[in-house]
């Protein structure tokens, strides 16, 4: 088996919202957009990120006798890292005794994810589960996707990749090859202000998926509502007429925004952008729904 590695944030066993059945979610680091509300902003960075929780930690220095390059410092609002004489060498988050130091971000080939998957095909076969590829962005790697997923249909395993859809056509098609189910997510209609709010426009996500409706491809749409941002009528009313028109596409899937990733950023040091936006109600999701039911889509609320 190819050796190829990526580069992995997390790996969530037992998954019911990315897919059909019980799915193991292999979460790739790195991402091309950067949404105000995105609730994995681990994934965003295409590097190992540290972590640290004051609240965890003891104070007892180990993180600091232990770095080579003498980065770390023990002040009274805990312990500060100077990122430019870190070589991400992880001996502090190795040697903490508490677990209050971290790094998000892990190199690993293709067999050792595929044992980690393997350890729920049972699940799989029960409920008609099988692997979800998400992030970050997927697609940000695509020559390891490409491996994990010929691994994965070698298994005969359910193949999911979830994706915002920002890549190389070519490239899309080709993992379209090997894809069972795309979960294709869609944020704005408006491509100034689809680049306002993700750091890129829209064109290439529009004319991508209206690509992977030609060859066939299996997609559910997944657009996350967001209060004051892409919950008015005009872009409900855009997103349903669009989706409406491509054949094949039926399955929509709107999910509520919500602030619980604060923690995070906080953790990340980096600002939360939408910390004061509210999560829309059940009554306006529901109307949302309403809305988008009228260009023969079937509408589901959450994932």
């Amino acid at each position: 088996m190819s050796e190829i590695k990526g580069f992995i944030f997390n790996i969530m066993r037992y998954s019911i919202h990315d897919g059909p059945g019980l799915r193991t979610s292999i979460f790739f680091k790195g991402c091309s957009l950067s949404c105000n509300w995105c609730h994995n902003p681990e994934g965003i960075s295409s590097v190992a990120q540290r972590i640290y929780r004051q609240y965890l930690c003891i104070g007892c220095g180990q993180c600091m006798d232990r770095c080579s390059q003498n980065a770390l410092t023990l002040t009274p609002n805990g312990v500060v890292a100077d990122e430019k004489r870190c070589t991400q060498c992880l001996t502090c988050a190795q040697t903490c005794p508490a677990e209050a130091m971290e790094f998000i971000g892990k190199s690993m080939t293709v067999s050792e994810v595929l044992e980690e998957i393997k350890k729920d095909v049972p699940f799989y076969d029960e409920s008609g589960g099988g692997v979800t590829f998400s992030g970050g962005e997927p697609l940000n790697q695509p020559h390891f996707l490409l491996e994990m997923l010929n691994a994965c249909g070698e298994l005969d395993l359910h193949r999911t990749v979830d994706t915002a859809g920002y890549a190389d056509s070519k490239l899309l098609l080709k993992i379209a090859e090997q894809t069972d189910l795309f979960l294709y997510d869609l944020k704005h209609m408006d491509p100034l202000k689809h680049r306002l709010y993700t750091g890129v426009s829209n064109e290439k996500i529009l004319f991508n998926l209206e690509l992977l409706v030609r060859h066939g491809a299996q997609i559910t749409i997944r657009i996350p509502i967001v209060p004051g941002i892409n919950d008015d009528e005009e872009n409900i009313e855009r997103l349903g007429a669009f989706l409406g028109r491509l054949p094949g596409i039926h399955k929509v899937h709107i999910l509520p925004y919500h602030s619980v990733a604060q923690g995070k950023y906080r953790s990340l040091k980096t600002d939360f952008p939408l910390a004061d936006v509210e999560s829309p109600s059940q009554m306006q999701m529901e109307a949302i729904a309403e809305h988008l039911k009228k260009n023969d889509l079937q509408v589901a609320l959450g994932g």
